[in-house]
């Protein structure tokens, strides 16, 4: 367009006043054929890309649990979030993946339908049989469970990782959450990838609490009897009344 303008006759103000640009800019872009490249700044520790070379290598080498990778980039100098380089690896795992397999868009799916009745299998229903484990179901829930999966590949994957986690819990082994968090957000369910994220910023907290036997819930069911006796006696009696029914009783002997 201002190729277009100067061969018009027009100067380089009257460019500059019509297209907004500053007269400077406008002498400038005039010299090129065509626009010229946007210069990209220099990566520095703070982005990820700054050791885009180790992670290349370490990705070629089958390296791929984030948490793992990003002590690395801290041994060796990286100060970003551990944010960035999620997004960072997230995408090259989006992208590895579309290279293996194209899966076409499905506007619509039909609704899993119950093999005994027929009728269609509520998301409530699907929801709970999703974190029962197997060997608790009844036979018409497993049933049920089969037909889910077969009909939902998203039903299939999450129950899988509903187990594995489920697992991870009961077995108290907090090594393998690393890359069950990986697999979660990798997964693309956005119920599952929410927690998992949640998980990943208070990692610590919950490996402690799979490994560690000690818990608040004591003093959280206390706190819970305490608002619940509160409300129930809310203008009806004093603070008497509540202490005496939050107290322990007394043996008088």
């Amino acid at each position: 367009m201002l190729h277009a303008l100067r061969r018009d006759g027009l100067s380089y103000s009257e460019i500059a006043r019509r297209t907004g640009y500053e007269r400077r800019s406008v002498t400038k872009w005039l010299k090129f054929e065509v626009p010229p490249d946007r210069r990209r700044a220099a990566p520095n520790p703070t982005s990820p890309w700054y050791f885009e070379t180790f992670l290349t290598q370490c990705w070629k080498d089958g390296n791929r649990c984030w948490r793992h990778l990003f002590h690395h980039v801290k041994q060796r100098g990286y100060t970003g979030s551990f944010a960035n380089l999620e997004r960072l690896l997230g995408a090259w795992r989006r992208a590895e993946r579309e290279q293996v397999e194209e899966v076409p868009p499905t506007l619509e799916s039909e609704p899993v339908r119950d093999p005994e009745t027929g009728h269609a299998i509520s998301p409530v229903v699907a929801a709970a049989l999703c974190i029962k484990p197997r060997s608790l179901l009844t036979e018409r829930q497993a049933k049920k469970v089969d037909a889910l999966k077969q009909g939902s590949d998203a039903f299939a994957e999450m129950r899988r990782l509903a187990v594995r986690f489920n697992g991870i819990l009961r077995g108290k082994t907090s090594a393998l959450l690393d890359a069950w968090i990986d697999d979660a957000i990798d997964s693309e369910l956005i119920p599952i990838m929410r927690f998992a994220r949640v998980l990943r910023r208070d990692i610590n907290a919950v490996s402690n609490a799979i490994e560690l036997p000690w818990s608040n819930g004591q003093a959280e069911g206390q706190i819970n009897r305490l608002k619940t006796l509160k409300r129930a006696m809310y203008g009806r009696a004093g603070p008497e009344l509540l202490r005496a029914r939050m107290l322990p009783p007394l043996h008088i002997k």
